[in-house]
This record gives structure tokens, C-alpha cells and sequence, in this order.
């Protein structure tokens, strides 16, 4: 059996797309197990709802990416405060300079503790 590996950053990773930056997000996840959801047309959901949810369980994760100079709007941050005042719910604002606690996030196998 041949096994894939995990997609890396690039050297031009602060100058990559965000819709880049989510396929190799959506790659990695998908590659350790997770049920991954992101709505193709946005413009339909409320205002801020982070861009992925991951679905493993018992964890469930709702990630908001943005390019390295991208900027996190009122409603993203009204979004990501209230999922993360959830029991058990994991929030995360991700970049690609990000993806050493990307790949450690999402290939653990049980929530991180952040507060260590």
C-alpha cells in the first residue's frame, strides 16, 4: 500500500491564495479522516460562518482561513467566539505561515490543549 503524503507549504506560502491555502487544508484533512464541509457559494450562509468544518469524532473543528495578509471581519470573530464558547467545539483562525499547528491539529487524535 502506497501512502500519500501530507501536503506542505510551499516557499511562496505567504503569497498564497486562500483558495489554495483550503485545498491543501481540505487535502491534509481529508487524508487523516476527517469529514470535511465547505460551501462552494457562501454568498447563501449568515455572514462570518468559518470557512471549513471538520468532522472526527468525538472532535469537531470550524476553521476561518485567510492569507498571511488577510483580515478577520467583525462577523467572522462574532462567529468563531460563540462556536468556540462551545463545549468540545474546536475554532481556529488558520494562515499558511500556520501549517506546523495545522498538520499537529489535525493529525492528533484528540483536541489540543491550548491553554499549555
Amino acid at each position: 500500500m502506497t501512502r500519500r503524503r501530507a501536503p506542505r507549504p510551499t516557499a511562496l506560502a505567504q503569497q498564497e491564495t486562500e483558495a489554495g491555502f483550503q485545498s491543501a487544508v481540505m487535502e491534509l484533512a481529508t487524508l487523516a479522516g476527517w469529514l470535511v464541509w465547505h460551501d462552494a457559494d457562501s454568498r447563501k450562509n449568515a455572514p462570518g460562518l468559518p470557512d471549513l468544518i471538520m468532522v472526527k469524532p468525538p472532535r469537531a473543528v470550524f476553521a476561518e482561513l485567510k492569507t498571511a495578509s488577510g483580515r478577520l471581519r467583525a462577523d467572522q470573530r462574532r462567529w468563531l467566539d460563540a462556536l468556540g464558547a462551545c463545549p468540545g467545539v474546536e475554532t481556529y483562525l488558520w494562515r499558511p505561515s500556520d501549517w506546523p499547528a495545522i498538520e499537529r491539529t489535525l493529525l492528533a487524535t484528540e483536541p489540543l490543549d491550548l491553554a499549555g
